[in-house]
Formats: structure tokens, C-alpha cells, sequence
């Protein structure tokens, strides 16, 4: 009986090895290839892109960007905000994206205690990582991880340059601003300060404001009231210029003053092709928004750990008036 069970077991051991056998090499020779490893890169990341001002062309510009290299990159990309500077609900959506846990978050920078807490403690406890992009946060405040947008200290001199080169080594020099003194205009601030302060007949005056377009012509109305012998006007912010031209075209025409702003504002451009300012830093936002992309998948992916702390700097120019 037991001779007979070691012979059916033999048998059953013989089958089992030859259909391994045959099994193997079907799939060996056969052309059918075994499932391949999934890679990191092949799962869709799920990113988002998160500004304050969805209704003006820059940061549209910022969101195509990040839109077009999200597709070439396999990756999925939101771009969630609020329009018309709305702080409060900006950070709704950057507290929203965080809950969400989401692979990682492109975000304009904002500087306040609120933003701030929110990259530096919930980001950070998610393991979520940010990317500020053309508004920095210093990453000692924020923890993010890195910058993509214009080296602002680099725009303010240049800005300051072609103020001299067109009013002169002499006059008295506005310079309006968000009184919340947020990060990206303190650095341009610097940077204007930085020309300007080498001539010692240029005067600068400072105007702190709140960005509501009525407080900007307040301010403006005070200013002109007060000293109107000013030869030039710099929006730091470039969300004040259109109020600050609107009060100024009220007192006098505008052709006597030298007038520069930045790019990011809705009104800069369309104020620069009518004739009623005289310069622009302009930016590269589709740049600013391929980048930030192509940065956070490098570093979702391991390929670029840590990013530059420093930041990666896009492409700036001035925009002279053509009617001049």
C-alpha cells in the first residue's frame, strides 16, 4: 500500500515539475513580457496652484504655465484662489488643499502670521511640500521649498535706473506701497533704494497705504496736497498704479511726471500702451508657472533633494512708453 502512495506521489511530483516547466518557458520565449515595476513617475501627482488674483492676466499667465509643463510633466494640476486680492479667502483654499493632502503646492506668497502658519505647521506636519511662486516667503518663515518667480531686489534696480536715465540725477521721487510691507516689496524697495540713495539730490518720499483702490487716492490726494513739487511716482505694488494715475490725472496731466510700475498689477500694461506711464518691469509668468512644475516633481520624485533655498530666478526687462 505504501509502495503504491509513493509511486502516485512520485507521478503527481513529476506532473507539477513538467507544467512549471512548460508554464515558464511560455512566458520566456513566447515575446510575453512579465508585469513591469510600477515607477514613481508613472502615478499621476496631484497638484495645485493657488493665487489670490485669478482675475488678472499675470497670474492667468502664471497658471497656464503651471498648466502646460503639469501635462508634459503626467501630473494633475488645480488652480484653485479668490479673486480681487481676497485674503481671507485665499487662505481658505491653501488650508483646504493642505486637508485635501494633496502631493505638493505651488502658491502665490502671502505674509502674514496666517499664511504662515499654515506652510510652516499644518504644510509641514502633512508632509506637503510648497513652492512660493513670483510672491516669496522666506523660507525661515514659511518652510517652503523653494521660490520660482523675478529676483525683486534685481527688479527695483532696475526700475530705479531708468527712472534716472530718463528724469536726471536730481528731483523728488514717490514711492507707494502696501503698508503690510509684504516680502517681495520690501525687496524691491531695496533694490530702488539701493540706485537712488547713491545721488544725493534725488529725495525719496515713502507713501504706505492699504491696497483698496479709495485708500490709494487718499494717500495720493495727501501726498500731492503736501508736496507738489514731486517729479516721479513708483507703484511698488503694482495694484496701486491705476488709482494713483486716476488721482494724479485729476490735478494736472500726467506727461509731466515720470511714472513706473511692475507687470503684475491689471492696469500696468494697459496703462503703459495708453501713454500714461512711462515704464514696466516686465516678468515672465508662463516661465515662473513651468518651473515651479517642473521643480516640485523633481522633488516629489527625488531627483532634486533639497531645491535651492535661494530660489530659481526667471527673466525681467523694462517696457519703455512707445509714444515717448
Amino acid at each position: 500500500m505504501k509502495k503504491y502512495m509513493y509511486i502516485v506521489l512520485g507521478i503527481v511530483f513529476v506532473s507539477l515539475c513538467y507544467l512549471i516547466f512548460v508554464s515558464a518557458n511560455i512566458v520566456f520565449s513566447n515575446d510575453l513580457a512579465l508585469p513591469k515595476a510600477k515607477k514613481q513617475t508613472d502615478s499621476q501627482y496631484r497638484l495645485v496652484f493657488i493665487t489670490r488674483d485669478m482675475d488678472t492676466t499675470f497670474w492667468n499667465k502664471v497658471g497656464s504655465g503651471a498648466l502646460r509643463q503639469a501635462e508634459i510633466e503626467g501630473a494633475s494640476l488645480e488652480i484653485w484662489g479668490s479673486y480681487s486680492n481676497n485674503s481671507e479667502e485665499f487662505l481658505k483654499k491653501l488650508e483646504l488643499a493642505i486637508h485635501s493632502k494633496v502631493d505638493g503646492i505651488i502658491v502665490q506668497g502671502l505674509g502674514t502670521d496666517e499664511f504662515k502658519e499654515l506652510t510652516k505647521v499644518k504644510a509641514s506636519f502633512n508632509g506637503i511640500p510648497i513652492i512660493t511662486v513670483a510672491n516669496d516667503v522666506p523660507m525661515k518663515e514659511s518652510l517652503r521649498r523653494t521660490y520660482v518667480g523675478s529676483n525683486q531686489f534685481r527688479a527695483g534696480e532696475l526700475i530705479a535706473r531708468q527712472l534716472l536715465d530718463d528724469m536726471g540725477e536730481k528731483g523728488n521721487v514717490v514711492l507707494i506701497y502696501d503698508k503690510q510691507q509684504e516680502y517681495y516689496q520690501s525687496e524691491r524697495l531695496k533694490g530702488i533704494n539701493a540706485i537712488l540713495n547713491r545721488y544725493p539730490d534725488i529725495k525719496t518720499l515713502y507713501a504706505e497705504t492699504s491696497e483698496s483702490r479709495d485708500q490709494v487716492i487718499s494717500t495720493m490726494r495727501d501726498m500731492l496736497n503736501q508736496m507738489p513739487d514731486v517729479n516721479a511716482f513708483i507703484a511698488v505694488n503694482a495694484n496701486m498704479v491705476g488709482p494713483m494715475v486716476q488721482e494724479i490725472g485729476k490735478r494736472s496731466q500726467v506727461d509731466p511726471y515720470f511714472i513706473y510700475s511692475f507687470d503684475d498689477g491689471p492696469e500696468s500694461l494697459p496703462l503703459l500702451e495708453e501713454g500714461k506711464i512711462d515704464g514696466v518691469i516686465e516678468q515672465d509668468p508662463e516661465k515662473m508657472g513651468e518651473v515651479s512644475v517642473q521643480q516640485l516633481i523633481k522633488w516629489l520624485n527625488g531627483e532634486t533633494v533639497p531645491l535651492d533655498i535661494n530660489g530659481y530666478f526667471t527673466n525681467i526687462r523694462i517696457l519703455k512708453d512707445e509714444q515717448q
